[in-house]
């Protein structure tokens, strides 16, 4: 960034103070403020309660009374029992449990969509599995996977049995996009050409947008973190249907059914229980409320910018918070730069991509060319979001996306 700002400045780009004074968070698929009724039902539990829940004494019982109070309210998010909700310390964590448990449990190969979340990804290339391509909206191609299923059935039934499909994850929610995959149609598709494998989704990005317990109830494993949609950071949780095979990959101390072993951190999943329970009360108007609020956005940048387009293709489904766009001719390292001056914080990519100059796996799985990928931006908006910070993006990317275009005429001319 310091280069991107010694080129910008150069040029003379000032920023009036009104501008500059504003500040507008629009990235809250990387993380939503936390909620005040998160941060109160938190704050005892930081102050006032030091029980172990695996302890007997009563301090104990305590807190492993408000971790399982925590429990039932995720089990009714996520529409499953709460002895099969395994808390953990976030979607990564979650992630590669999820992966690693179940080959580790089977012997069995993993299979993902090209646009997972790096934390899908990587343990599944690292266990040798293999990786599907995706469609224009970057949902898994259910034919491409179709074929991959087949293929390894074939040969593992002829040659070795135990190198069979053992797990097969495709999350409902684009981290990037926002694009919504039909995981119980990637179920189907699993369950006839694999049948004994499992099916996992990342359900991270899709908890505060989707009904779950419909969105994924043919999946054995399901992926979720508190900081996407009001909760705290550092609290999370992978469901585990009844029958799963999973080995724990955090051994010792036998907690959580021993499948993730280590002392609760009663503080953060008291905040996970209460944003899931608000969650299940005030999800759809939060959609209906936020999806107005994304459309007026997108739609405005769409008109005011030449060269701006929406990266998903229309008729795709997606979540009602993310409104990603490419804009031609530009950098999103000198955008992002520009909208910081200017009090918007935004991202180009996923959390865990920002900081990186290769363009998005997620993009190039998609199609999208890298000159193009290159000019992307995500806003996201969340619980917090209102028609001013709409208001303040309207006014502020379009007069950014100007000056670099400027800024690169500039240069050319010379």
């Amino acid at each position: 960034m310091d280069r991107v700002g010694r080129s910008l400045d150069a040029v003379g780009v000032e920023l009036t103070n009104e501008i500059s004074q504003k500040r507008v968070y629009l990235d809250h698929a990387a993380s939503t403020p936390a909620r005040p009724e998160v941060v109160a039902a938190m704050l005892p539990w930081l102050a006032d309660h030091p029980g172990n829940p695996s302890g007997s004494h009563a301090a104990a019982r305590e807190a492993r009374r408000a971790v399982d109070d925590a429990r039932d309210h995720v089990a009714v998010l996520v529409g499953c029992l709460p002895g099969e909700v395994v808390f953990t310390s976030g979607g990564t964590e979650a992630d590669n449990l999820a992966v690693d448990g179940v080959v580790r449990a089977t012997g069995g190969l993993p299979v993902c969509s090209a646009a997972e979340h790096p934390a899908v990804l990587e343990p599944v290339r690292d266990a040798g599995g293999m990786v599907v391509p995706t469609d224009a909206g970057g949902r898994i191609d259910l034919e491409a996977l179709s074929e991959v299923l087949a293929s390894v059935d074939a040969s593992s039934a002829a040659d070795a049995p135990e190198t069979g499909i053992a797990l097969v994850s495709a999350m409902v929610a684009n981290n990037e996009t926002g694009a919504v995959t039909d995981i119980n149609a990637v179920a189907a598709v699993v369950a006839e050409h694999a049948p004994d494998a499992v099916v996992h989704t990342d359900a991270v990005q899709a908890t505060a947008w989707l009904d779950l317990p419909a969105a994924v109830h043919r999946a054995g494993l399901v992926s979720i973190t508190g900081h996407k949609f009001g909760g705290p950071k550092g609290a999370g949780a992978l469901v585990v249907r009844a029958g799963v095979p999973l080995v724990p990959v955090l051994r010792g101390g036998g907690q959580e059914r021993e499948r993730r072993s280590g002392t609760q951190n009663v503080p953060a999943i008291v905040g996970l229980g209460e944003a899931a329970r608000l969650m299940v009360v005030e999800r759809d108007a939060s959609c209906q409320r936020v999806g107005a609020l994304r459309n007026r956005l997108e739609d405005g940048l769409v008109e005011a910018v030449g060269g701006a387009r929406r990266t998903v293709p229309d008729g795709t489904p997606r979540t009602p918070g993310v409104a990603h766009l490419c804009f031609d001719g530009i950098e999103s390292e000198e955008l992002l730069f520009l909208l910081e001056r200017d009090g918007i914080a935004a991202s180009a990519a996923s959390s865990c991509a920002s900081g990186a100059q290769e363009p998005s796996p997620v993009l190039a799985a998609m199609g999208i060319d890298r000159v193009t990928a290159a000019g992307s931006l995500r806003l996201s908006l969340g619980w917090a979001s209102t028609g001013a910070d709409v208001d303040h993006a309207l006014a502020v990317v379009p007069a950014a996306v100007e000056r670099l275009r400027a800024h690169a005429r500039s240069l050319q001319s010379r």
